[in-house]
C-alpha cells in the first residue's frame, strides 16, 4: 500500500498526517510513478497554513517529484515524448508529491536527465521556472547589470546560472558566509544590511538595469526602488503587499499567466540540466516519513541548498 502526506486541517506540518492510500490507476493521459524523491519547497507548507480560496481539505502535499514509471495509461505520452514502464522521469506542478507512489497527468512528466540525481531532479523546476520568469518579467538582457536579492537561495542560484548563460551581470545580496556560493555561480556578492544601496553602487560602477527580489524584506524593496528608476523592471516573489502599494511587479505560480509561462519553459530548463549547464545544489535529504522535520529545517532559513524527501 502506498503512503502519502496530507493536510486534514489548516496549520503547520506538525499537524499533517502520513496515511496509507491507493493511487488511482493510470488512465488515458496519465502515468503512475514510484516516487524516489520529492522536492521540498516553502510553498508546500505555506499553501496549507491557512484557508485558501478554491482549496478544500484534505490537501495532498508536494509539487515536485522524480521517480520511475510503473504504469502508463492507454495511448499516453509524457511532456518529453513516448514513455515506457521503467523510464526515469521528473514532474512539476503535481499534486501530492510527498508520496511513495503517485498517478499524475502525463504532460507534467519529462524524462530525467542522467546528469541529475533523483533528489536534484525533484528540485529543478519550481525554482528554475520561477527564476526564468523573474528574468523575463524584468526584461534582463545581455550586457546589463542587475541586482538580485537572495542570491544564495534556491531561486537565486538558478537566476545566477541562467543570467550567466545569457551574459547578464548579477550583483547578488547574501550573508558573508554565502559569498563563495554566489561567486561559484557567476554572481558578484554584496552583504545585505545598512548601507546596502551604496555598496551596490560601488560594485556596479554604473546603472542597475533591473532588480529581482527573492527575499521580500523592506530593505530589498527599498533598495530596489532607490536603484532602479523603471518600476516595471523590478519584480518580487515575496513582497506582494509592497508590489501593490509601490507599483512594481509581483509574480506567483498560481497566477494563470505565470502557470502558462512556467509550463512553457520546463523543457528548456531540463535541456540545460542535461547538458550540465544548470545544476541543483543540495543541502540534505530526509526520509519521506520525516517530512515535517524537513520543513522545520527549511523554515530555519539558509539551508545551503535544496532538500528532498526519499523513500
Amino acid at each position: 500500500m502506498a503512503k502519502h502526506w496530507i493536510a486534514t486541517a489548516w496549520g503547520t506540518p506538525d499537524e499533517w498526517e502520513f496515511r496509507e492510500y491507493e493511487p488511482s490507476a493510470a488512465g488515458p493521459g496519465e502515468v503512475t510513478i514510484r516516487v524516489l524523491a520529492a522536492g521540498v519547497n516553502p510553498a508546500d507548507a505555506k499553501h496549507v497554513a491557512a484557508p485558501r480560496a478554491g482549496t478544500e481539505l484534505p490537501v495532498a502535499i508536494g509539487y515536485e517529484i522524480s521517480g520511475v514509471v510503473t504504469a502508463v495509461g492507454p495511448d499516453t505520452a509524457i511532456g518529453s515524448g513516448p514513455v515506457e514502464v521503467g523510464d526515469e522521469i521528473l514532474a512539476f506542478r503535481v499534486r501530492g508529491g510527498y508520496a511513495s507512489e503517485l498517478t499524475i497527468p502525463a504532460e507534467k512528466a519529462f524524462h530525467k536527465p542522467k546528469t541529475l540525481s533523483h533528489p536534484e531532479a525533484a528540485n529543478l523546476l519550481l525554482a528554475g521556472t520561477t527564476a526564468t520568469q523573474m528574468l523575463a518579467v524584468t526584461g534582463a538582457e545581455t550586457g546589463e547589470t542587475i541586482l538580485l536579492h537572495g542570491a544564495s537561495g534556491a531561486v537565486g542560484v538558478s537566476v545566477l546560472q541562467q543570467a550567466a548563460l545569457r551574459g547578464i551581470r548579477v550583483i547578488g545580496t547574501a550573508s558573508r558566509a554565502r559569498f563563495d556560493e554566489v561567486r561559484r555561480f557567476g554572481g558578484e556578492p554584496v552583504e545585505y544590511g545598512d548601507g546596502l544601496a551604496e555598496r551596490v553602487r560601488e560594485i556596479a560602477e554604473g546603472s542597475i538595469a533591473a532588480a529581482l527580489d527573492a527575499v521580500g524584506t523592506d530593505e530589498a524593496v527599498d533598495v530596489s526602488l532607490e536603484l532602479v528608476a523603471d518600476r516595471t523592471r523590478i519584480v518580487t516573489i515575496a513582497a506582494a503587499a509592497r508590489a501593490q502599494t509601490d507599483g512594481f511587479e509581483w509574480i506567483v505560480g498560481s497566477q494563470p499567466e505565470s502557470a502558462l509561462f512556467r509550463d512553457e519553459v520546463r523543457a528548456g530548463l531540463i535541456d540545460l540540466a542535461a547538458r550540465g549547464l544548470l545544476v541543483v545544489p543540495m543541502a540534505r535529504t530526509y526520509p519521506l516519513v520525516e517530512a515535517p522535520e524537513a520543513l522545520r529545517f527549511l523554515a530555519e532559513g539558509h539551508p545551503g541548498g535544496k532538500i528532498a524527501l526519499t523513500p
